[in-house]
């Protein structure tokens, strides 16, 4: 008899297993996937879509009609608590479900203490926000001047002030202001090649760069700084940082340092072996992993193995994160900067060369 895997999340450690579901099914087991929109958005790309770079179409997967159209379940729901004992997820609408494998991709959730005013503030995740933002603007009155306050100092808040400098121009929005305001250093994580070429070409489209202006807070339609100094401003966004959701902090589940699902070398909870995870989701305990979608893409092929081998009683295989990897910036108009371990270029190339790999992912799992 088959047995039942549910799919939490529809997110980018999914992609491989959500592709294969037909073999899955072939084999005798049911699938449900549950997520809380029927698509799902390439997060690598969201920054170009509120540009105006890419559609919205282009960076999304129909995960619904994926799922369904192999034969699998697909739930437009939010998973919000797991019951280990007694092998169900609860939904935000109240149903459980049952399952003999249990697979996480629920991504991540924006870190802010930022207050709430009477302006619109769009976090960068999910990433169907910054798609809101983009009509939000739009539909402000032709040639109407926005400005709009990017609160973080990491590359998901350079990436949105440049894109955001390249939607006022094609969009025909002279004075229009996008102030950059980081609670401590501008991109802080990287080396000084990084972060010089990023800062200057943002300055030179406009984009107004304030550090060490730590936590914000919304008065009307003024953003307060810690110094006094307010900001009146349009729309907000927030790029403070991620962490794991709440799902596992609330379901009393073991959890790292971050709050997210403890896993071992198998992509498997440390205290269930019918529980695996990937992704933002996630925290890895033979070595911590940054928060960013090359290792949910290179746990992919993993994840999946392992699922088959969950369900079908083989043996797992390990994830091994990789060495160094490749970064690209989006900073808006095709202009990028890329970063390889020691190696830091700027200009047109690099942002050529993210839209050729992002275009193939996206080639690759769309289908």
């Amino acid at each position: 008899m088959g047995q039942h895997l549910v799919l939490a999340g529809a997110g980018h450690a999914h992609m491989v297993t959500l592709q294969n579901i037909s073999v899955l099914i072939g084999k005798g087991h049911r699938v449900t996937a549950i997520g809380p929109s029927e698509h799902h958005f390439y997060s690598g790309m969201g920054p170009g879509m509120l540009g105006g770079t890419y559609a919205s179409d282009e960076i999304s997967f129909n995960s619904k009609k994926g799922v369904e159209g192999q034969g699998g379940t697909f739930v437009k729901d939010l998973v919000v608590r797991i019951d280990c004992e007694k092998k169900t997820v609860t939904l935000q609408s109240g149903t459980e479900i049952g399952y003999d494998v249990l697979s996480c991709n629920c991504g991540s959730q924006v870190v802010s203490s930022f207050g709430y005013g009477e302006i619109p503030v769009y976090p960068v995740k999910p990433i169907e926000n910054l798609k809101n933002l983009r009509q939000a603007i739009k539909q402000k009155k032709t040639g109407e001047p926005v400005c709009v306050a990017v609160i973080g100092g990491g590359p998901s808040s350079a990436e949105v002030a440049g894109n955001l400098i390249q939607l006022f121009v094609q969009d025909g929005r002279p004075g229009s202001k996008v102030h950059l305001l980081c609670r401590s250093h501008f991109m802080s994580g990287f080396n000084e090649k990084v972060r010089k070429y990023c800062r200057g070409y943002l300055a030179k489209q406009d984009v107004i760069i304030a550090e060490n202006t730590g936590n914000a807070s919304l008065v009307g339609r003024e953003v307060v700084l810690t110094d006094g100094n307010r900001i009146e401003v349009d729309f907000v966004v927030q790029a403070t940082g991620v962490r794991p959701v709440s799902l596992f902090s609330d379901s009393s589940m073991t959890t790292g340092p971050d709050g997210g699902l403890a896993v071992n070398e198998y992509l498997q909870y440390v205290n269930d072996p019918s529980i695996f995870g990937g992704g933002d989701c996630i925290s890895f305990m033979p070595q911590p992993l940054s928060k960013v979608g090359v290792y949910a893409v290179r746990q992919n092929q993993v994840l999946y193995s392992n699922l088959v081998a969950a369900l079908d009683g083989k043996g797992l295989q390990t994830f091994d994160p990789g060495g160094e990897f490749l970064l690209v910036f989006n900073l808006g108009c095709g202009y990028g900067v890329l970063q390889k371990m020691g190696f830091v270029f700027r200009g047109k190339l690099p942002f050529w060369i993210k839209d050729l790999i992002d275009r193939r992912f996206m080639k690759r799992f769309q289908g």
